[in-house]
């Protein structure tokens, strides 16, 4: 049989550029929960309600566009773990645009995945060096 070296189950180098890029999709990601959200504060079949349906469609089509380019980037298991991020990100959303009250167990949390995925992407920097 044909052994595979393990270059070529290698992604390319990684970048901070790669990273930040990544970090936007999962942006774009949480921005189709706001519109969900404002979907769900509509009368059902008003021009409002298939306004922010429509408008929740269109952004999970540009995510998933989006995340076929990160998937060609990184490995699946990295922009996974990255995903997690949407927390922090969700958490933004909810203070300042629903002005939802957050807890410590709230930060802490977010401290742990924010932690966890500065960590990861440092290993993953070092590992691809």
């Amino acid at each position: 049989g044909y052994k595979l070296k393990k270059e070529e189950f290698m992604k390319k180098k990684i970048t901070f550029k790669d990273i930040l890029f990544l970090q936007f999709v999962v942006v774009v990601f949480t921005i189709s929960s706001i519109v969900a959200k404002f979907a769900s504060g509509q009368e059902v079949m008003t021009f409002g309600f298939f306004l922010f349906y429509g408008l929740e469609v269109a952004v999970l089509g540009i995510y998933a566009i989006l995340w076929q380019q990160v998937i060609k980037k990184f490995d699946l298991s990295i922009a996974y773990a990255n995903k997690a991020m949407g927390i922090l990100w969700s958490m933004i959303w909810a203070v300042l645009l629903f002005h939802n009250e957050i807890t410590l167990q709230n930060i802490a949390g977010v401290i742990l995945v924010v932690a966890g995925t500065i960590i990861l992407n440092h290993d993953l920097k070092e590992e691809k060096a």
